[in-house]
This record gives structure tokens, C-alpha cells and sequence, in this order.
């Protein structure tokens, strides 16, 4: 793997860039993340970036750009995969209860793991299908695993009634932000900058119609 110092300097400046205050250990927790994410991705195939630098601009800035937009008390991310954005936002804010939810055998197993040997005490693995989640978030993440009506008629239920939703998407499609299913408004559509990332991103905040 490459130098771990290479890559804390890459995420230190990165973080810079995004003007984000992490916990003092935050930095030394995100990298042994990505240890494990290597270590696994090599059997598991959890992840197609297998670049560690990519890794850090990908997978961590990627996931923590969207930060600032994250509330409440209790977070599910939804599709959570390889623990993307769920992890990196576990990790930044540790007063959060963050739920991680796939369905896939390998990504629950890669999961479970990562909870307990990073550790993330405030972190569990929810390993159903999104429609089988029970009780209601303040914040759900999902990135881009589906179309927004699709995530929504999914999902939609596990949104508190004063809740976030928060699409991370690269491109946005005014059809789809058309096709909110009723019930829900789209409140907010934010591009995020990336540091090191040629390409388009953006977060979609969603919240229950009033």
C-alpha cells in the first residue's frame, strides 16, 4: 500500500480544502479504514478503485464533502456497500448513531467487520433489504444506488418526519428530481467540490412534504 504518510498528507489537505474540523484521531481512523477496505477489496471485490490515493479522493473526501449537511442524532446510509459515505461519517462524528445497511451477504460480512475492528461503537450493521429497515432516522444517506423515486418509495419510510434525505449524485437530472414521489420535496440541490476529483457532484436534500 502506498506510504501511509502520503496518503495522511493527501487527506489532511483534502479536509483542509473542504474546511472540515474532524476529531483529533479521525484522520489515523480513516486511514485504517482504507487498510481494511484494501485488505478485503483484494478477495471481496467490494470497491473497482483500488488505488489508494484514489481511495482517499474517491471513497473518503467523496463521502465526508458531505458533512455539513448531515443532522440529527441518527443517520442510516442505505446501500451502504463498502460502508460509503456511512463510515467516513461515523468516524467525523461520533455523537451520531449511524446504521449501515446492505443486503449483500459480502458487503454485511466486510461491514461487521469494519464496525468492530476499527472499532465504531457508534456504528451497526443493518444487514436487510431497505424496505425491511425498521424505525425512523433524523438523516438517511444513499449514494446513488437508485433513482430518487425508486430510493424513496424504498426508504422513504425510515425518514423521520422532520428528517433529511441526502442523494449523493453526480450529475443531476431534472426529470428526476420531478419524479419525487408524493409526500416528499426536494429542499435543496448542492454542488460539492471535491478536492482532487475531476467530476461532477452534487447532494440532494429531500424532506417529508409539510
Amino acid at each position: 500500500m502506498q506510504a501511509r504518510q502520503e496518503l495522511q498528507s493527501q487527506l489532511e489537505t483534502g479536509l483542509a480544502t473542504l474546511r472540515l474540523q474532524l476529531p483529533s484521531n479521525a484522520v489515523e481512523r480513516l486511514l485504517d479504514y482504507l487498510v481494511l477496505l484494501t485488505r478485503w477489496n483484494a478477495t471481496y471485490n467490494l470497491t473497482a478503485v483500488r488505488e489508494p490515493a484514489q481511495m482517499v479522493t474517491r471513497h473518503l473526501l467523496d463521502s465526508l464533502a458531505v458533512l455539513p449537511f448531515v443532522q440529527g442524532k441518527t443517520l442510516a446510509d442505505l446501500g451502504s456497500g463498502a460502508g460509503l459515505p456511512g463510515i467516513p461519517l461515523a468516524i467525523a462524528r461520533p455523537e451520531i448513531e449511524v446504521t449501515l445497511v446492505d443486503s449483500n451477504g459480502k458487503k454485511a460480512r466486510f461491514l461487521r467487520e469494519a464496525v468492530r475492528a476499527l472499532p465504531l461503537p457508534n456504528a451497526r450493521v443493518a444487514a436487510m433489504r431497505v424496505e425491511e429497515l425498521q424505525g425512523t432516522f433524523d438523516c438517511i444517506t444513499a449514494r446513488a444506488f437508485a433513482s430518487l423515486n425508486e430510493m424513496l418509495k424504498w426508504g422513504g419510510h425510515a425518514l423521520a418526519s422532520d428528517g433529511t434525505w441526502l442523494a449523493l449524485k453526480g450529475r443531476i437530472d431534472q426529470v428526476e428530481l420531478a419524479q419525487v414521489p408524493r409526500g416528499f420535496q426536494v429542499t435543496g440541490v448542492h454542488a460539492l467540490r471535491v478536492p482532487g476529483l475531476d467530476a461532477e457532484r452534487h447532494v440532494i436534500e429531500i424532506r417529508p412534504a409539510a
